[in-house]
């Protein structure tokens, strides 16, 4: 990969994910892996492998 090694470690990281339980949050598809848990033939760094994250949810 190239670039800043601080650009690769945000390229690793879901910015929007939030702990499992907080309010106003939901679960969705893991963009990284598109829902596979998989990325390359291992598992995928964002979602853990389960091809889904916990994002907040927008409303007022």
């Amino acid at each position: 990969m190239q670039g800043k090694p601080e650009q690769a470690a945000q390229d690793q990281t879901n910015v929007d994910e939030v702990p499992a339980g907080t309010p106003g949050a939901g679960e969705n598809m893991c963009r990284r892996c598109a829902g596979t848990g998989m990325i390359d033939g291992r598992t995928c760094p964002e979602c853990g492998g389960t091809g889904k994250v916990t994002t907040p949810i927008g409303g007022g």
